[in-house]
């Protein structure tokens, strides 16, 4: 009897300890949250003088926050970059409008790769890289998807399509978001997960809950600007109802959670901006300069981090996190480096990277004519800019970012998200101006004749860069369309 009881317990030491090894060597649970048009100041923690946002405030101190992190200037390239890990230029997306917004249909997508090495992916929200047959969500890697019928046009008790199924909510938008990511992660069940949760918030059309705007509007704001801080607010109303379900399921200490926006501010401009100079579309340090908060509760130390980081780095860094390999198909074109190391207090080998920006946007079939216009090249601290509209006629006959900076440069005050800033905030630079961006987020101090050799290096090396990816571009659709399509306005 004595020798069986022994017998038992050890089997039962035995089965806890493999049980215990099993769900310590799981791969982690990610959760990514991108919210549209939300500007880096746009945070409480980041200075912003009305907004409150307790969870978001919260989700920074808890955080590896990449403070020197950039994305595209606009919202379909940022996506296809952190889609892929490749710049989105090499996947033909150049424009938010048809046909330049669809992700090139070879290239592999972070859902693809982790849905072949186990994890079960589900997308929530808005997606921005084509909807038709072989470009949606369900054809990008993920085999489960939530979205809104009417995407930004409706607010309120919005129609949900849930892996082709349709049925009624209530209330808020973003809130049926965040209630369908819950119901994904539960249908998970024991297999690690990755989701892709994409709010429209704060992206015009503008519209939030009435006890928010009512909050918003007695701080003396007008109606625009207190429907897009009120946006704000909800998305950080739901991270903190987020938390509280993934401590619920016991998922909390085995989920990565990833915070971010995708592009410059935009309505939210003229109240806040971080004393940075642009807005979304502009290739000032405020069009592409993002926050970027990464928590792995008792992994990793909240801390700030301020190497030169990018979009083009969440695919590697996530699979090094999950445990897969990244293709061999995928590493010949990947832009992007792992992030691993910085987020376990380690050094980097890629302090010396450039980053290389161009609005894009022009009018299709003028691709070639905007090669210098507006771009941008950095390295550590220091952007080069050049913002100037081409000067191809063609350009001239159809509204774009270079018709902005012609009315610019002819003095007008107001322009896209500011109405009176423009000289400013969609300035016209007199050739290549360079900044330390550190010291001089307003992009005030020219240093361009201080640092010829660094001028010429940054310039001969986006030429470089450019004659490369041109054909590249142009073959994956990035210069297609008519251009007449410029014309059904901005997204």
């Amino acid at each position: 009897m004595i020798n069986n009881m022994i017998f038992f317990q050890f089997i039962f030491i035995i089965s806890m300890t493999l049980c215990s090894m099993a769900k310590q060597s799981k791969s982690p649970n990610i959760i990514f949250i991108l919210t549209d048009d939300q500007g880096y100041g746009d945070m409480a923690v980041h200075g912003h003088p009305y907004l409150e946002t307790p969870n978001m405030d919260r989700l920074h101190s808890e955080s590896v926050r990449f403070d020197r992190f950039y994305v595209s200037p606009s919202c379909s390239p940022t996506r296809a970059a952190l889609m892929t890990g490749m710049h989105e230029f090499r996947n033909g997306v150049t424009h938010t409008v048809q046909p330049r917004e669809k992700l090139y249909k070879g290239a592999l997508t972070i859902a693809d790769i982790l849905k072949e090495g186990g994890y079960k992916t589900g997308f929530v929200g808005k997606w921005h890289l084509g909807n038709d047959k072989g470009y949606a969500p369900q054809y990008r890697g993920f085999d489960w998807y939530a979205k809104n019928a009417k995407g930004p046009h409706n607010h309120f008790d919005v129609e949900m399509i849930r892996n082709g199924k349709r049925f009624q909510t209530k209330g808020f938008r973003e809130d049926a978001f965040f209630d369908e990511a819950m119901t994904f992660m539960k249908e998970a069940g024991e297999q690690p997960f990755f989701l892709y949760l994409c709010t429209y918030s704060p992206h015009t059309p503008l519209g939030a809950p009435e006890d928010l705007l009512k909050k918003y509007k007695a701080k003396g704001l007008n109606d625009n600007h207190a429907a897009y801080l009120a946006m704000i607010e909800n998305i950080d109303d739901n991270l903190g109802r987020l938390d509280q379900f993934l401590k619920k399921e016991n998922l909390y200490d085995d989920t990565i959670l990833i915070f971010m926006n995708d592009n410059g501010v935009t309505v939210g401009l003229d109240v806040y901006n971080a004393d940075m100079r642009g807005p979304k579309c502009t290739i000032w340090e405020g069009g592409t300069r993002a926050f970027s908060l990464w928590r792995w509760p008792k992994k990793w130390q909240p801390k700030t981090v301020e190497n030169l980081t990018a979009h083009l780095d969440v695919l590697p860094t996530l699979c090094e996190l999950a445990g897969v390999d990244v293709p061999e198909k995928v590493q010949g074109e990947l832009e992007g480096y792992s992030l691993s190391p910085l987020l376990n207090g380690k050094d980097w080998e890629h302090n010396n990277r450039l980053l290389f920006h161009n609005v894009g946007r022009w009018p299709s079939g003028t691709a070639a004519a905007h090669k210098n216009a507006m771009c941008g090249i950095r390295k550590g601290n220091f952007l080069l800019v050049h913002s100037q509209g081409c000067e191809d006629p063609i350009c001239e006959k159809y509204p774009s970012q270079c018709t902005t900076l012609r009315n610019v440069a002819k003095g007008f005050k107001h322009a896209t998200y500011t109405k009176t800033n423009a000289q400013f905030h969609w300035g016209v630079s007199e050739g290549w101006q360079l900044y330390d961006v550190k010291k001089d987020p307003s992009n005030l101090n020219d240093l361009a004749n201080a640092h010829p050799e660094l001028v010429d290096e940054l310039k001969q090396a986006y030429s470089k860069w450019w004659d490369k990816q041109f054909p590249v571009m142009v073959k994956r659709g990035g210069d297609e369309g008519n251009p007449d399509a410029n014309k059904r306005g901005k997204k």
